[in-house]
């Protein structure tokens, strides 16, 4: 496996993978590339909303869709980015109304295992 540098916000070190890449490195090479590159590269750079604002849209957006195995990861960066606990249970709260009971419930599973591990 090859190892491209990732972008700032991602590494902890200089070279160390991102997660994409430790998933699927050799296995999705391109798919590694699109997320790393362009999600995470370009999308989320973006100055039209906050990191804070696309944190929120992007835990809306998974729990809507009921993709709780990215909420783990994406819980945790909304933190970093700025919204409380507190802020994203409001949320999944807030969108059992829209989204479903039943993916509200599973996003909430999810955020107690990320807050309170």
């Amino acid at each position: 496996m090859t190892t491209r540098k990732t972008p700032s916000h991602q590494q902890s070190s200089s070279n160390e993978p991102s997660g994409a890449e430790k998933m699927f490195g050799d296995f999705a090479p391109a798919l590694v590339s699109y997320t790393d590159d362009v999600l995470f590269g370009q999308v989320w750079e973006r100055p039209e909303l906050s990191p804070r604002d696309r944190s929120l849209v992007t835990v809306s957006a998974l729990l809507a869709g009921g993709n709780t195995e990215q909420l783990t990861f994406h819980l945790a960066k909304a933190k970093e980015n700025g919204l409380s606990e507190e802020e994203l249970i409001e949320a999944i709260t807030h969108l059992a109304f829209y989204a479903g009971w039943p993916k509200a419930m599973s996003a909430m599973s999810v955020a107690k295992s990320v807050f309170r591990g």
